[in-house]
């Protein structure tokens, strides 16, 4: 099991900002493609205000502000260069489903998708979309919105394949009451009957369970996954939750049990929250430099002169 993908953490939440160009984005594309990974996903093209491409749609009706770079361009071009596949995540309001408004967030996601398709559908390297909206529990409300924008990306762009990236609602989110392992299979093969037919791709983070509890998890996500016919990938994280601080890059020997794990229990592929801050040799924390090298070395990868600072 190798990771083959990674989130471009466009617009950042909880992580800083590299502030990065394009000169160092196409580096870090090339650092991506020796290590093997031959997609990345745009995890949000917009967040509240912020925009990652000049939407009409967002300034209308956000009155978000303009981007001084068109990064979904900028993104297309640079994997179309480098050989890679991009995946399109949609907005995420941040408003309108914590207050019930499910409509709204459904309408303005419709809204996106026909503009984003009409502006950039012609890229060769857009080869899919992500549904950005992250969730762990079955709210019957919020499938029924996933599930409409899902198809509806599926239906404009001629049935690209949707992925989603969930959590679980694991103790180390700090949560009083810890879901089971019984409620989870519950709750998501609900959740998976709904989202069948939508939702090609399921790729739930792993970092929310403590590393003995992450096997039994993995094959129940695996079997719901083969039950109701939507490929199962992991979402390895490659930041560490065991320091006291928020989020420095994940020991190397972390990393590789989760990878073993995944492999274990039968994961067909693996991407990773994110390669750009917490494994890229160009990344502002300087213990993702180790962390690239490390994985390179374990998998007999060769590092060309330059990749690594």
């Amino acid at each position: 099991m190798r990771i083959t993908g990674t989130f471009l953490d466009e617009i950042s939440v909880d992580i800083p900002h590299q502030n990065w160009g394009e000169k160092e984005w196409d580096k870090d594309f090339a650092a991506m493609k020796v290590m093997g990974i031959d997609k990345v996903i745009l995890i949000r093209c917009g967040n509240k205000r912020w925009m990652t491409y000049p939407s009409k749609v967002l300034k209308e009706e956000r009155g978000c502000y303009d981007p001084p770079v068109d990064l979904v361009k900028m993104f297309l071009e640079l994997s179309e260069k480098h050989g890679l596949a991009f995946y399109f995540g949609v907005f995420d309001s941040y408003e309108y489903i914590p207050k019930g408004e499910f409509q709204k967030e459904l309408d303005i996601n419709k809204k996106i998708i026909d503009e984003v398709w009409s502006a950039y559908g012609n890229y060769s390297a857009f080869k899919g979309w992500y549904l950005t909206h992250e969730f762990s529990r079955l709210n019957p409300k919020a499938m029924n919105v996933y599930s409409t924008i899902a198809r509806h990306g599926k239906e404009v762009s001629g049935n690209l394949p949707v992925l989603i990236s969930p959590f679980i609602d694991g103790r180390k989110l700090g949560i009083q009451n810890a879901i089971t392992p019984e409620e989870h299979q519950k709750d998501w093969d609900e959740i998976l009957t709904e989202l069948s037919g939508a939702v090609d791709i399921m790729a739930f983070q792993d970092g929310q369970v403590d590393f003995d509890e992450l096997e039994e998890f993995q094959i129940i996500n695996k079997t719901l996954a083969d039950k109701h016919g939507i490929q199962c990938w992991t979402n390895i994280e490659s930041f560490d939750r065991d320091m006291p601080f928020d989020f420095p890059p994940i020991k190397w020997e972390k990393l590789l049990l989760k990878l073993k794990i995944a492999e274990k229990a039968g994961y067909e592929d693996a991407i990773t929250f994110e390669f750009s801050h917490f494994m890229s040799p160009n990344s502002c924390y300087a213990q993702a430099h180790g962390l690239y090298k490390r994985y390179c070395e374990y998998f007999g990868i060769d590092i060309p002169e330059g990749i690594c600072k």
